[in-house]
C-alpha cells in the first residue's frame, strides 16, 4: 500500500535524464529539486484555491451539519427518522450523477468556473456525513447536563453553543478533517463544474499538468507529493480526535 507512496517520492527527486533507465533506481541516488522548484512556479495558485475551497467547505459543513445534528440527537423533532434515512441514502449516490444536476443549476444561474460553487458543490457531500456524524456523537451527552444548563437559564442555542459544542470537540474535528479532505480531493465536480476557469483546485492542476508535460514525471510527481502534504499533516495531527469522533454513538451503556 505504501510502496506507490514511495515511488512517487523517489520519482520526483530523479533527474529527467535517470527516468527511463533500466532497472531504475530504488532510491534518488543523484536527487534534484527542478520538480518542486516547477510545482511552486505552475501550481502554487492551484494549491491556494484548494484550500480556499476545502476551508469554504468546512465552514459550511460545520455551520449546517452541527445544529441538525444536535436537534436530531436532543430535540427529537417530528419527521426526524425518515430524514436520517434521507442522509443515509444521500451518501449513496453516485457524485457524477450529482455533478450533472449540479452542471444544470450552475448553468442556469450563470455560477460555472467559480470556486464558491465548487464550495457548494463539495459541502453537498460533506452535510450529510457531518449530520450523521453529530447525532451520533450528541446522542452520548446527558440529558443531565442540558437541563443543568436550562436550570441556569440558558435557552437552546444558548445550551448549543456553551454547552453542547465544546463537549463534542472530537465530532466537530472529525467532521472538519473529512469536509476538508473531500473538498481538498475533489476531482469531478472540479472538472465538470470548473474545467475553464482561472481559480482551478490542485487536482484539475495535476490533469492539466500531465496534459501539457507528460515527459515531465518528476514535476508531476512533486506536484502530486506537495498536494499530499496538507492531507497528511492533517491525519496525523487529528487522528486520535477522529478516532474517538468516528466511534461515538457505536456503544450504549
Amino acid at each position: 500500500m505504501l510502496f506507490p507512496v514511495y515511488w512517487m517520492v523517489n520519482v520526483s527527486l530523479t533527474p529527467q535524464a535517470r527516468m527511463r533507465k533500466d532497472p531504475p533506481d530504488l532510491l534518488p541516488l543523484h536527487p534534484t529539486f527542478s520538480g518542486y522548484h516547477a510545482v511552486l512556479h505552475d501550481q502554487l495558485p492551484y494549491l491556494w484555491v484548494s484550500l480556499l475551497i476545502g476551508l469554504g467547505t468546512v465552514a459550511i459543513t460545520l455551520v449546517l451539519s452541527a445544529p441538525a445534528g444536535y436537534a436530531m440527537a436532543k430535540l427529537r423533532p417530528r419527521g426526524a427518522g425518515p430524514l436520517g434515512l434521507v442522509l443515509l441514502v444521500a451518501q449513496m449516490i453516485p457524485g457524477i450523477v450529482m455533478a450533472m444536476g449540479f452542471y444544470g443549476i450552475f448553468l442556469n444561474l450563470g455560477i460555472m468556473n467559480t470556486w464558491w460553487g465548487l464550495v457548494v458543490a463539495d459541502s453537498t457531500i460533506a452535510v450529510p456525513f457531518g449530520v450523521m456524524i453529530f447525532t451520533a456523537f450528541m446522542s452520548g451527552i446527558p440529558d443531565e447536563l442540558l437541563s443543568a444548563a436550562k436550570v441556569d437559564g440558558a435557552g437552546v442555542w444558548r445550551t448549543f453553543v456553551s454547552v453542547v459544542l465544546p463537549v463534542s470537540r472530537n465530532a466537530v474535528v472529525t467532521v472538519s478533517l473529512f469536509s476538508f479532505l473531500w473538498a481538498w480531493s475533489d476531482f469531478v465536480f472540479a472538472n465538470t463544474l470548473d474545467s475553464g476557469g482561472d481559480m482551478r483546485p490542485i487536482t484539475l492542476g495535476i490533469y492539466k499538468y500531465i496534459g501539457n508535460n507528460n515527459q515531465e514525471w518528476n514535476a508531476i510527481m512533486a506536484t502530486a507529493v506537495v498536494a499530499s502534504i496538507p492531507a497528511t499533516v492533517l491525519l496525523v495531527l487529528a487522528q486520535r480526535y477522529v478516532a474517538a469522533g468516528v466511534t461515538a454513538g457505536a456503544v450504549k451503556d
